[in-house]
């Protein structure tokens, strides 16, 4: 006798066809993210993993733009695990100064050298695990370190991003964890590391925390939260800030005309 399957009712299928809408609408925006965005990418500049890892310990409450203003004197004067362990700190935390917090970032700093030197024989190692046991480093460093410099996929939850999901109605959760491992069940692994990047870029240069510009956005078919900020194309348009301005307003510009982005299935 063939086994019997039970047909779930109609209230709960009502669960299962929302989330699979939900699935649906976050993977095409993650699509669309992607064309608006060809070219984003980690904004801190550095060369190495150790060089990243310190960046992103500075870039905490301070801009990405002050730290690659900080760090090319910083790398210069120390270039190993071994030269932060044992850095002067009276002279770390001046270079380190106009990231804000210097005090307590040139602790972390010196302690990551010293644990470097200690468990790892002075390089960053590449595992979760690994990287959130060392002083300085929690889940979001370590998704960046993981991500840009050994390619391993990750979600990198900061302001930008929680703010944004959450107004895209991807998730309500604000624990940056819980963030992570929400989103992460609706996007695909292999997009983990670039739809955070995607969707930081969009938070700095549309879709601003007070104003976004709901009218020169071209995920405005998709965006639950569309109207929260201007539509007026006119208004809007000048609240759009970056290098790709001129890209963003043509996209927005197709949006407006009807066209949808991140079509493809996937």
């Amino acid at each position: 006798m063939p086994p019997v399957t039970r047909t779930r009712t109609r209230a709960e299928q009502g669960p299962a066809r929302a989330e699979l809408g939900l699935v649906r609408r976050v993977r095409r925006m993650v699509r669309a993210l992607a064309v608006g965005y060809p070219d984003a990418h980690c904004e801190l500049d550095f060369t190495d993993p150790l060089e990243l890892t310190v960046a992103v310990i500075l870039s905490a409450q301070c801009t990405d733009k002050r730290v690659n203003e900080v760090t090319p004197a910083l790398f210069a004067r120390y270039r190993t695990a071994a030269d932060y362990a044992g850095a002067d700190r009276v002279e770390l935390e001046e270079l380190i100064r106009p990231t804000g917090f210097f005090r307590n970032k040139a602790s972390s700093i010196m302690g990551l050298g010293a644990a470097l030197e200690e468990r790892h024989e002075g390089q960053v190692p590449g595992t979760l695990e690994e990287l959130v046991a060392l002083p300085g480093i929690g889940r979001k460093t370590a998704n960046v370190v993981l991500g840009e410099a050994f390619d391993v996929p990750g979600i990198t939850v900061d302001t930008h991003f929680g703010r944004l999901v959450r107004r895209w109605g991807w998730t309500e959760l604000t624990d940056p964890v819980k963030v992570e491992h929400a989103v992460g069940a609706l996007v695909q692994p292999r997009d983990w590391t670039m739809a955070s990047h995607w969707t930081i870029f969009h938070g700095r240069r549309v879709c601003h925390a007070r104003k976004p510009a709901c009218g020169a956005c071209f995920l405005m078919h998709d965006c639950p939260s569309y109207g929260e900020g201007p539509t007026d194309p006119a208004v809007a348009e000048r609240l759009v800030k970056g290098p790709e301005t001129e890209h963003l307003l043509a996209l927005a510009e197709r949006a407006r005309a009807g066209e949808r982005f991140g079509q493809a299935t996937g």
